[in-house]
Parts: C-alpha cells; structure tokens; sequence
C-alpha cells in the first residue's frame, strides 16, 4: 500500500511547494507580471515593429533603441526629460505594511524609440504600472504636506516621495503593441490585455529594482521552483518504475504462452523477477526531506537577515 501511495504523496508535496513558490512571486505585486515579460517578450527592431503597425498585425514585442524628442523639458538639475511621475504615498506611524497611494502626478512629451534610421512613437500618457527606472525617493510626515492635513491624514503618519525621470539622452526598453496612431503614424502602446512597458534599466538591474530589493523572497521563491519540480519529477519516475517492473508488467508476462523463462527471472525463487534493489521509498523519501530541510532553512534566513 505504502509504495502505491508514496509517488501520490510526493506529486502533492510538488504541488504544494509551487503553490509556495507562486505565492511569494504574487507577494512582489504588479512588478511580478513585469518582470515575466520583461523575460519573456519577443524582441524585434524598431523597423520591423513599424512594419507590424503598418501591416496591423497586433502582437506584444520588446523593443530597444535611444530615446529622443523634440520636446524635452528640463528639471531642477538642467536634464532633458521626457517623462516625470511624481507619487506621494503616506503609511500609518504605527503601521509596517504596504504604502497608500495620496497623489499621482505623470508629465510627458511625445517622444519616441530610435534604432538607426528609424523610430517609433510611445504612447507615454499611457503608462501606468510598467515605468521601470531607478526612483528618487524622500521621506517626511504628513504634517509637512497641508493638502494631507486636510484630508485628515494623522500628521505623525510617515510619507515618502517617489520620482521616476526618463531622459532624452538614454536608451530604453519598451514593451507594447504596434499600432497605427489616428494620424497615420506607427505607435507602441498597451493591448492585448498586457500593459505598456518601458525601462531605462539593464536586465538584472531591473529586476532587482521590481522586487524592491527583497533578494531573500526572490531566492526563497527560485528554492521553492526547484524543489517543487523535482519531486513531481521523482513522482513522475515513481509511477513509470511501477507500471514496467511492478506487479502490472509481471501478471502481463504470466499470460504470456510462450513457455520459456521471463527474462529476469530466478528460477532459485517462487518466480518473480528480482525488483527494486534497497529501499528505494526511503530514499525517496530522505530526498522529500533534504527539500523540505532546505526549504525551512531559506524560509529562517529570510526571517532573521535584515535586508542591506
């Protein structure tokens, strides 16, 4: 019974270790679904998204190239911006949990994407969760900001400013479907169901930036991946050792009219073949347990190492 019932019991011990691992991926909030495309976007030039705007073929492509525009404005240290988001959020005095949302200010030119000769307009007045850059950050109390006294917000609550600049002068990442614009003009901008994406950043900088520096939850969740596929996989293993050497491949060769030995068999034995050699369910199981193990083991470093 125990050896029937031990491939079940891993599968669902893999099921449950990546419902762990999706749970902590979910933690990170929209910058999860923005690091999975960023990953996994297919990457086309700037003249060949022009061509799908112009074909209005609609698909999700990345593209790369150097902003520019003729429109750029300056901020207080004299660069040339495209695009501003300002975001003022506010958390209780008393409170460690998620930061709430009071204001959101978004200032952009038309701008686009060049690679070459040629180039692509970004609908930046609609991005909303995909602005990937490295924000300038202050931090205050709501007594500091009337409009927030106001509103009645506890003066003694802790505020921060987030800004987010991209300049004329970087080169950017930007995710979206080509499209034509009323004008006539190719644009990229958000469709299918998937947001419009833009970094300013290189990959591994990026994701970092998207989990907010929480490199414990990020490889707590690559563990839980890891250990989650390898025991379905010894499931998988289990139950394909059981249907060619178990009791189901001995009865078939019994039925067999051929009267010659089975291959395999002993015939210093009642005739059966000789089977697994050891105790492989134990061994099984102590790999179960070398996951579970490293799994509390991460889930401990994460509790008690204070992030740098």
């Amino acid at each position: 019974m125990i050896p029937a019932v031990a491939p079940l019991l891993l599968a669902a011990a893999g099921v449950v270790v990546l419902g762990i691992a999706a749970a902590i991926l979910r933690s990170f909030g929209p910058g999860y679904r923005v690091g999975r495309l960023l990953a996994v976007a297919p990457r086309v030039s700037v003249a060949e998204a022009v061509q799908l705007a112009e074909a209005g073929t609609r698909g999700y492509v990345r593209i790369d190239g150097r902003i520019d525009s003729d429109a750029e404005f300056e901020d207080a240290d004299h660069r040339p911006l495209v695009m501003r988001r300002t975001t003022i959020e506010w958390q209780p005095p008393s409170d460690n949990g998620p930061w709430t949302r009071f204001d959101q200010r978004l200032e952009v030119v038309p701008f686009v994407i060049r690679e070459g000769l040629d180039d692509i307009a970004v609908d930046g007045g609609s991005i909303a969760d995909g602005l990937v850059t490295v924000p300038r950050e202050s931090m205050g109390t709501a007594g500091e900001v009337q409009e927030m006294v106001a509103a009645g917000i506890d003066p003694t609550a802790r505020v921060r400013m987030r800004v987010e600049l991209v300049s004329s002068v970087e080169h950017a990442t930007v995710l979206g479907v080509p499209a034509r614009a009323p004008n006539g003009a190719a644009v990229i901008g958000p469709g299918m169901g998937r947001p419009l994406i833009l970094s300013t950043l290189e990959g591994d900088e990026a994701m970092r930036t998207l989990s907010g520096g929480a490199t414990g939850r990020s490889r707590l969740a690559v563990a839980c991946i890891a250990v989650g596929v390898a025991l379905l996989v010894i499931a998988a293993l289990w139950w394909i050792a059981d249907a060619l050497i178990g009791p189901g491949a001995a009865t078939a060769l019994a039925a067999s009219p051929d009267p010659a030995l089975r291959p395999g068999s002993d015939t210093r034995t009642s005739g059966n073949g000789p089977g697994l050699v050891g105790e492989p369910l134990l061994a099984l199981l102590g790999v179960l347990g070398v996951g579970v193990v490293s799994l509390i083991a991460s889930l401990t470093d994460v509790r008690f190492t204070r992030p740098r």
